[in-house]
């Protein structure tokens, strides 16, 4: 080889080994430098396989011909546990291998190592002959530059022994790849430096607010549904045992006192009546004509009584009656609005002596009826506050004071079991028509938001325990 041919060659190498240290450092991701060096380094040297191996998580980052390698594959675990080793050995060979004289220079093998697989233990090299060449160059980076513990090893792997010029470009070359990876690294942890303090005062003063928002005093309150019922109505009930025959009114019909509001069937009342007066007529005839015997006969005058308690009987017997008839005319007692369902619904019903048909209700005199679930129960005072939001006109509540509360709880049509509570609207209200539903508001003592979130949680966590 002429000495213009080998100036050629030296001047090849050194351009390739510029442009590979140039866009090694051009590199922005870990990710980036690691395809570049297992892929592109065969630019400057030829090698068949080549890995690196980083020291931090202990796995491959990369290898050649691979985007990704797979980190559970039965090769990839053991190419990095046998660099785990390697690495190992280099850092303990290093720490022994200074220049006796030149403090801080190191030999050759101490910035690289030449292995093969005859150097390998049984293992091991069964391994390596299925899957690698016999010949390796092992290049680690330093955490210092060229001293400290090794933070990634890049490894190549071909046929051909390496030679002294091949092993002096790779270490040059090495040492530039190191110096981008610490530059990565060193960005990646002085950003994290950087924000980890502002996020910490972050966390700091979001966990104080946290905390003064849960110790904040909070009025305790719950929902419930509630209806707008009447104070004090009067119940209509039958006042005999029949059928209805026709009810005159409609609901929420304002009605005056004595107004007729419903019939009964009287017929069967009508026939009795009939009946009771026929037997007074013949009691009474049986009475005249006993006491005109009663004049010639002493046997007669002895049964006058008798004829005298028949007659009163059949009178009783026809006032009942007259009296029953009149009730199947059933009439206002008051003033008010009639509260009950569908006409049709009692039309033909027969009903009970007693049974509750309607209801007669003033509407200046309205209430709230307010079914409080036992789940949601609070301490409540006794006159506590309620705000009632109708469903016909939720954005205008109206104000109200508990008036009283069962001390039992009893099943809701739904088969909730709920505390009836009663309320009265304030006197500045205006009062809802009798009828509207909606949702109560009722206002307990105070605590803090924390037991205030998590009363029913706790609650539950009680049932549990069995506390």
């Amino acid at each position: 080889m002429t000495h213009r041919a080998m100036r050629s060659d030296v001047s090849q190498a050194l351009a390739g080994l510029v442009e590979l240290e140039r866009r090694a450092r051009a590199c922005d991701t870990p990710e980036a430098l690691g395809w570049l060096m297992v892929n592109d380094t065969c630019q400057l040297v030829p090698y068949r396989q080549a890995a690196f191996w980083r020291a931090d998580t202990g796995q491959i980052q990369a290898l050649s011909g691979l985007g990704t390698p797979d980190r559970n594959a039965p090769f990839v675990v053991w190419l990095a546990g046998w660099m785990r080793v390697q690495a190992q050995s280099h850092v303990q060979q290093a720490a022994v291998s200074h220049t006796a004289g030149v403090p801080g220079a190191r030999a050759a093998d101490a910035v690289s190592r030449l292995l093969s697989v005859d150097m390998q233990a049984a293992e091991d090299a069964a391994m390596w002959r299925e899957h690698l060449p016999a010949q390796c160059i092992w290049l680690p980076f330093f955490m210092n530059g060229t001293d400290g513990p090794v933070m990634g090893a890049l490894v190549l792997w071909r046929e051909q022994a390496w030679t002294q010029p091949e092993r002096a470009l790779l270490e040059s070359l090495a040492d530039a790849y190191a110096h981008a990876w610490r530059a990565l690294s060193r960005r990646g942890r002085t950003g994290v430096a950087a924000i980890r303090p502002h996020r910490r005062r972050l966390w700091w003063g979001a966990a104080a607010l946290l905390l003064v928002l849960l110790l904040w005093p909070v009025r305790q309150s719950v929902l419930a549904p509630a209806e707008v019922v009447a104070h004090q109505p009067a119940m209509v009930r039958a006042p005999i045992q029949g059928v209805v025959d026709q009810v005159e009114v409609q609901p929420n019909e304002a009605v005056k006192a004595g107004q007729l509001l419903l019939t009964l069937d009287a017929r069967e009342l009508e026939s009795q009546l009939e009946t009771a007066r026929q037997a007074l007529a013949v009691a009474a005839a049986e009475l005249r004509q006993g006491q005109q015997q009663a004049l010639l006969d002493a046997r007669s005058k002895a049964m006058l009584g008798v004829l005298q308690g028949k007659r009163d009987q059949a009178v009783a017997d026809v006032e009942y009656l007259e009296q029953a008839l009149a009730r199947s005319r059933i009439h206002a007692v008051r003033d008010g609005i009639v509260i009950f369902d569908d006409p049709n619904d009692w039309i033909g019903r027969p009903v009970a002596l007693g049974e509750r048909i309607m209801m007669l209700a003033d509407p200046q005199e309205a209430a709230l009826d307010i079914s409080l679930p036992v789940a949601d129960a609070i301490a409540l005072a006794p006159d506590a506050q309620v705000k009632f939001f109708l469903n016909i006109a939720p954005a205008s509540p109206l104000d109200a004071r508990m008036v009283r509360m069962g001390y039992r709880a009893s099943p809701m049509p739904d088969g909730v079991m709920a505390y009836r509570v009663r309320a009265a609207f304030a006197p500045e209200e205006a009062l809802p028509r009798i009828g509207l539903k909606g949702t109560a508001k009722l206002y307990g003592e105070r605590t803090i938001l924390f037991l205030y979130l998590m009363r029913r949680p706790l609650a539950a966590l009680r049932a549990w325990l069995g506390w």
